[in-house]
């Protein structure tokens, strides 16, 4: 992998995205890479961080001005309701025509609040859509990427072995495609759960599944399932606070957001059990659950 032309780079958010872009680079980008993470705040939870950050070949940083002061490229990788909260606090400590990635799962009306304050301070916002679990393609995760100045990151990025293209003129544009879609992806994990956990508990699960198998056979409907359970088990608080950001991408749109604030409901719902996603088996997961709400 080519180096960016020598730049440093900066994380603001060390959790899962985060992890994997820097396993991806690791060797290359070793002694290159700063991050500052919410978690370094908390002394019970800074050992893990620091540790996860030292295996990578990234600085662990105390504040998100050491982090971005240097850097010409920063990635923010929170959640998505820390945002706008990450780009105040890091937009005054940006160097002159860096780059901020905003890859959170957040409404196009976040994306544009955050974009004015690092525009602002003389930084270059990119819309950035991570469209695939990070794992395990990394660093390589298709991603997409709007706003004026997508064009001129997209080159800088692709320096970075990253799989990324444009997919518009506007800050909101790239979001705008990761919130709709995760409508009918995240929504499709409730439905599963709302389905095949009441046809568990009615004794009906087998024959459910054989009815969905035969009007649908391209999905192998009990391993579907079985991943969708998991899913939410997982990276349900997560996907969560992505929903309530796709709910609100509906009312910026005028429509209602009913599906997607039931399907984030849901997803708080298993998440909040604090169960581990556990043996690759749809009834095993549907007993474990329903063992545990009320």
């Amino acid at each position: 992998m080519d180096r960016a032309d020598g730049h440093d780079i900066a994380m603001i958010g060390f959790g899962e995205a985060a992890r994997a872009f820097a396993a991806g680079w690791r060797s290359p980008m070793a002694g290159r890479l700063a991050a500052y993470d919410i978690k370094c705040l908390d002394d019970a939870r800074r050992p893990a961080l620091e540790e996860a950050a030292a295996a990578s070949g990234v600085a662990c940083c105390a504040t998100p001005a050491d982090a971005v002061r240097d850097a010409a490229i920063v990635f923010c990788l929170v959640t998505a309701d820390q945002a706008v909260a990450a780009a105040e606090a890091a937009a005054p400590h940006l160097r002159k025509g860096a780059f901020w990635l905003d890859g959170n799962s957040c409404s196009p009306g976040s994306k544009r609040s955050a974009a004015a304050l690092i525009d602002g301070a003389g930084g270059r916002y990119v819309d950035m859509a991570i469209m695939a679990p990070v794992h395990p393609a990394l660093h390589r995760t298709a991603s997409l990427l709007s706003g004026p100045h997508a064009e001129a990151a997209q080159p800088v990025l692709a320096g970075l072995d990253m799989n990324v293209r444009v997919a518009g003129p506007g800050v909101g544009d790239a979001s705008s495609i990761k919130m709709l879609r995760s409508v009918m992806i995240k929504g499709f994990e409730a439905l599963t759960a709302e389905c095949l956990l009441a046809a568990h508990r009615a004794g009906v699960e087998e024959a459910v599944l054989a009815s969905l198998q035969a009007s649908d056979p391209g999905w192998d409907w009990k391993r579907r399932g079985a991943y969708n359970l998991e899913r939410m088990l997982v990276h349900g608080a997560r996907r969560a606070a992505e929903m309530r950001e796709a709910a609100a991408t509906l009312r910026e749109l005028g429509l209602p957001d009913r599906m997607a604030a039931a399907t984030a409901a849901w997803q708080d719902e298993i998440a909040t059990l604090g169960l581990p996603g556990g043996k690759n088996d749809l009834a095993d997961r549907a007993r474990r659950i329903l063992s545990r709400l009320e």
